[in-house]
């Protein structure tokens, strides 16, 4: 049975948890900027590797967070474009259109022997990617549910009501510390004994999110109310798919997340559409349809939609 993150927390004390953590944060975006400063606040060393720009930019000001639920705060980190020494963790939060590039910041020997990578990217094709990179016993499978914004380097909104992880894959290094850590901030985290089901549940949110949000350029509480047959088709295609991929997929849970999501939520494909920045449509579309090529199941709709945000 898998186990809570009280019971991870309780535990953590062997695994390191109780003490500060030297963390790298690959990506100070919306997502990275987050754990960043919620890290920072809880006592641990963090270091945020990206462009001279947003470096130059932290190390004059740290990182200023927006948040209803953490509160308006600024918190220090050191930064710096390329990571120089080794670390507890690292947290790999860049968007996949990126990933391949952004890893040169990271080389593999510069880690340490205890070092954790843990990826909290959409899709799920990404940990073969960092395993052949930093090997099978040091990267886990992590997924993150939040909205939160990058608005400027320094600076994010922080939008949702929750920030929460999920942590799951067999690492030398025990993962009951990692979650004590991600908790001290503020982060609920939950451990899970399948890999594959963590990261499928996410994506069997976020494509039908991602696909109608920006195929329409509308929120959450439009899609499901003036698209609820397109959102019903994909959650169906997709639980199919991921069930043959060996995960349990529920799709009435899936819907009931849809209805309780914060109606004036955009997903983080349709912000990029709008900024006009590169898309993961590839790492969440695309990795549907080739998984549902791979098991034989037919998802035409996904098929259909990946086509038309590809077009816009």
């Amino acid at each position: 049975m898998p186990s809570t993150a009280h019971d991870a927390v309780d535990t953590a004390s062997a695994e390191g948890g109780s003490r500060p953590w030297t963390v790298a944060v690959l990506g100070p975006g919306g997502v990275g900027g987050l754990l960043a400063a919620l890290l920072s606040r809880a006592g641990h060393r963090v270091i945020c590797l990206a462009g001279e720009t947003t470096v130059r930019a932290l190390n004059e000001g740290g990182i200023r967070v927006r948040s209803g639920r953490f509160g308006d705060f600024t918190a220090a980190v050191e930064a710096d474009t390329a990571l120089r020494e080794p670390v507890d963790l690292c947290v790999v939060a860049v968007k996949h259109t990126a990933l391949d590039a952004a890893l040169d910041r990271v080389p593999p020997a510069v880690l340490g022997a205890d070092s954790l990578v843990l990826p909290l990217l959409n899709g799920i094709e990404h940990l073969d990617t960092l395993r052949r990179r930093y090997g099978e016993d040091r990267v886990a499978a992590g997924v993150i549910r939040v909205e939160s914004t990058r608005v400027a380097p320094g600076v994010i909104e922080h939008g949702s009501p929750f920030a929460e992880i999920d942590l799951a894959g067999r690492t030398a290094r025990p993962l009951t510390g990692l979650a004590a850590v991600l908790e001290s901030a503020g982060l609920h985290t939950r451990l899970a004994e399948s890999e594959t089901d963590i990261l499928w549940r996410k994506l069997a949110f976020l494509a039908p999110l991602a696909l109608l949000t920006t195929r329409y350029g509308a929120t959450v509480g439009t899609v499901r109310t003036d698209h609820r047959e397109e959102l019903l088709a994909l959650v169906d295609e997709i639980t199919a798919v991921g069930r043959a991929a060996g995960a349990p997929l529920d799709p009435d849970r899936t819907l009931a997340m849809y209805d309780a999501f914060p109606a004036g939520t955009k997903s983080s494909m349709q912000r990029d559409a709008e900024a006009g920045r590169a898309l993961e449509l590839d790492a969440i579309g695309g990795a549907v349809l080739r998984a549902a090529k791979r098991h034989g199941v037919p998802a035409p709709t996904v098929a259909r939609l990946v086509s038309e945000v590809a077009s816009l």
